[in-house]
């Protein structure tokens, strides 16, 4: 079999920033639970604001009233073929957190590139594209004339834009850290 050839864009993913849209009680995460999720997917280097989220009662039966949903993000850059185990890690730690048979956080982990942020699931939809391991990538937001605006399917918190802050504050982290990262190593591909 013949190998395809590719153009150089198309042999290596994006580097992304790890992000988690967390889904937490009023009273927020405590330190352990902090220390938690910088175990499980490095440094926190920025935490955003946390709004009220209040837009369906969905959870309400495992969480109960007063939930708000804020992003976070952690140092460094990785490639997106990693969200499948970031999701799974991530559901570790909601199982680890739960109390009474009832999760006590929502930890969405995702990634955003300079183009758009993609959430993970283990829900199915017409929109998600499965990723492996059972996890689907969720395209929630694309970035262009200097924000982030939603796709049609994105939940409604995403619609209103309160999360535009803190997600423009995450893209310049990832726009530093991508400016200081080496260059690539050159490999010759040709005869």
């Amino acid at each position: 079999m013949i190998a395809p050839i590719l153009p150089a864009a198309a042999r290596h993913a994006a580097d992304c920033k790890w992000i988690l849209a967390a889904l937490v009680p009023a009273a927020g995460p405590g330190e352990s639970v902090w220390r938690s999720l910088e175990e499980a997917f490095g440094p926190i280097d920025y935490k955003g604001d946390f709004a009220a989220f209040d837009f369906t009662d969905y959870y309400r039966d495992e969480f109960g009233e007063g939930l708000q949903r804020g992003f976070v993000s952690f140092r460094g850059l990785g490639l997106p073929d990693r969200l499948p185990d970031l999701k799974h890690a991530a559901a570790r730690l909601e199982t680890a957190w739960s109390a009474g048979g009832k999760r006590v956080y929502n930890f969405d982990i995702g990634y955003m590139d300079p183009d758009k942020v993609v959430l993970a699931s283990f829900k199915r939809a017409p929109a998600k594209l499965y990723l492996g391991d059972g996890v689907y990538g969720d395209l929630l937001l694309q970035y262009g004339k200097g924000r982030f605006e939603p796709m049609p399917w994105a939940f409604p918190d995403f619609q209103d834009g309160r999360y535009g802050k803190s997600l423009l504050v995450i893209r310049d982290k990832l726009k530093s850290e991508m400016r200081r990262r080496p260059p690539p190593a050159r490999t010759r591909t040709g005869p």
